[in-house]
């Protein structure tokens, strides 16, 4: 499978884009695990024209994470441009489009998932960002505004006649949100039009291994984007690989391994961003990671109030030794799970 000139093995996995998640600490562990495409948080082009710190941050890449794209949303096609040629200079493999987040805030501001209702303006956009950049560019969207403007198949026509390489589908519209199940269906119609020749890459409800390859073997697509299933769980990328690759189901992840993993991802975050805000940034990953422990309650609500890392780790090695003959479950991502976990596309200050 091939992007313009980037070439992946059968079957890639992707890392999603995603706001407070997918910073470089994240995709390195994602990368580490197996993801064969990484994504930035996405990156508002009205803050980056503005050169908001914060903003520009974001687009620190290593080469440790290639291939790995740079996400930018907006309404306006001029800063639409500029953003994308300020995002080409920080150097990734491509540059992705976002016509896809359904928060509230981007969306009815047009933004986002918000450009499905004006889809002349997403077209307009989309060309003349690939014509402004040399890098490719790429589109994630979803099927339409609502059930009444299901406009996936002929946009994704139009998308690849103005030049995209390659195209994202989550399969929900934007009122859904994350709530219902991802229609699959509708992203296979779509990779297996006749006319398709740009890859499909397909989004939505991949939480276990099973459930990816049939996404491959049903509908076809050319590669999986997984998002909130890799929250406190970046070895889902491992687990899907294996099975991929094998047909077998590996063991779940032993508590010491579970552990081990927090304090890595801990300790990278405090390096990377301070104490404060790495413990921030790791909180998120530990609502998650040791779902479904007994009587873990108490446990949990310390290590999401500490502002210590030191009592941090602490409080992991009790875990770990208070429940060292504990199998950990999977996390159970099914879908009203997954429609609880916290949102992940908050709109970046500007």
């Amino acid at each position: 499978m091939r992007i313009a000139d980037i070439t992946f093995r059968d079957k890639p996995l992707f890392l999603a884009p995603m706001e407070d998640v997918t910073d470089l600490v994240f995709r390195s562990l994602c990368k580490d695990f197996g993801a064969d495409m990484l994504y930035t948080e996405f990156v508002s082009s009205d803050a980056l024209i503005r050169e908001v710190e914060k903003t520009r941050d974001k687009l620190i890449l290593r080469d440790s994470e290639r291939p790995v794209g740079i996400q930018i949303y907006g309404k306006d096609p001029d800063a639409m441009v500029e953003a994308a040629k300020i995002a080409e200079a920080a150097g990734p493999d491509l540059i992705d489009l976002n016509f896809g987040c359904p928060v509230k805030k981007i969306a009815v501001k047009g933004a986002g998932s918000g450009m499905l209702k004006t889809p002349d303006l997403l077209l307009e956009i989309t060309e003349r960002v690939v014509k402004a950049v040399k890098v490719p560019v790429t589109v994630k969207t979803r099927l339409g505004w609502d059930e009444n403007s299901l406009i996936i198949e002929t946009l994704a026509e139009q998308l690849q006649d103005v030049g995209i390489s390659a195209l994202t589908i989550h399969g929900r519209t934007r009122s859904q949100l994350y709530t219902g199940t991802a229609d699959w269906e509708k992203i296979g119609a779509v990779k297996n039009n006749p006319r398709i020749k740009i890859p499909i890459i397909g989004n939505g409800d991949v939480t276990t291994a099973v459930q990816a390859g049939e996404c491959f073997d049903k509908y076809g697509v050319d590669a999986v984007m997984i998002g909130r299933a890799t929250i406190g769980r970046p070895w889902i990328f491992r687990e899907i690989r294996h099975y991929l690759d094998t047909g077998e189901l590996l063991q779940p992840l032993s508590m010491e391994e579970h552990v081990d993993f927090v304090k890595k991802h801990l300790c990278a975050n405090v390096e990377w961003l301070g104490e404060r805000r790495g413990i921030l940034h790791t909180r998120r990953h530990l609502a998650v990671t040791f779902k479904g422990l007994p009587h873990f309650r108490d446990k949990k609500i310390k290590l999401l109030q500490s502002s210590s890392f030191e009592e941090i780790l602490q409080l992991l090695s009790e875990v770990g030794e208070e429940y060292k003959d504990f199998i950990p479950s999977e996390v159970q991502c099914n879908n009203d799970s997954l429609s609880n976990e916290p949102d992940t596309t908050q709109q970046e200050n500007q």
